[in-house]
């Protein structure tokens, strides 16, 4: 692990290295519908340059490069890479994808009209440090995106333990107000808020290893009737399925922002 690296970043690796392939291929991280409302956030143009912060398997990038977009993804885990630019050649798209690091994004000062990340802050330590880097790699009046999980203030505590057991490089999902106020703070100027829940199957979302653990929080959860961890959680035939809180925001760079 190179010295800059913090043992958080280690859990993200050995997590995202372990899951690169079934998180790749799982169908709800590219289902239609979502993405599509991810593309309209961005508002991209074919001229538009684009960073995709903590890309993943490329999905976003992939899809905003088949947009016609110049689009470069960056992801701490080598492996999300590998997938990332596999991605890219099944869809006949060109994406410049790299290994790096969110906190200090090796790009200078305003280089990209959109600066994107999805399901990402929750991962991270320190999400206002994220930002602040986002901002500065955007060009004034360029767009920033973020996409990820939004648990109700009351579901928050909740949300964050189950996601914990499922996922050992979780830190904690903000509530929507939170989210909000990290740009209001950092001085961006909000276009919009959309969002929307992801129906998925417990099963598909947890090692082996963790589904005891996390099966009988839901089963607790669905049993009480109080949606305690902010997923609408109920017993499908196929087994426990639940739904993602998700949001997208949108702010703008104003003009006189360095």
């Amino acid at each position: 692990m190179p010295a800059s690296y913090t043992p958080h970043d280690q859990k993200i690796i050995d997590q995202f290295t372990r899951w690169a392939k079934p998180f790749a291929e799982l169908p709800i991280h590219a289902e239609a519908d979502s993405l599509r409302e991810v593309i309209t956030a961005c508002n991209i143009t074919e001229a538009s340059t684009v960073l995709d912060v903590a890309c993943g398997p490329g999905i976003v990038a992939c899809a905003l490069a088949q947009e016609g977009a110049c689009v470069t993804g960056i992801d701490l885990t080598p492996r999300m890479i590998a997938q990332a630019h596999d991605r890219a050649v099944k869809n006949n798209v060109t994406v410049n994808f790299q290994v790096g690091d969110a906190r200090s994004l090796p790009f200078k000062d305003s280089s990209f009209d959109r600066v994107v990340t999805r399901y990402s802050f929750h991962h991270m330590e320190n999400p206002r440090e994220v930002l602040a880097e986002m901002i500065r790699v955007c060009r004034p009046n360029g767009r920033l995106i973020v996409i990820d999980a939004t648990p109700a203030p009351a579901a928050q505590q909740g949300y964050d333990q189950a996601e914990k057991l499922r996922d050992a490089s979780h830190t904690s999902a903000l509530t929507l107000t939170q989210l909000l106020s990290l740009g209001n703070d950092a001085g961006l100027s909000h276009i919009l808020t959309n969002q929307y829940r992801l129906e998925s199957r417990l099963e598909d979302q947890v090692a082996p290893e963790d589904w005891s653990a996390l099966k009988a929080i839901f089963l607790e959860d669905i049993r009480c009737g109080l949606d305690r961890l902010g997923m609408g959680a109920w017993q499908a035939e196929d087994g426990i399925r639940f739904h993602f809180p998700i949001s997208i925001v949108s702010w703008s760079k104003p003009s006189n922002m360095y």
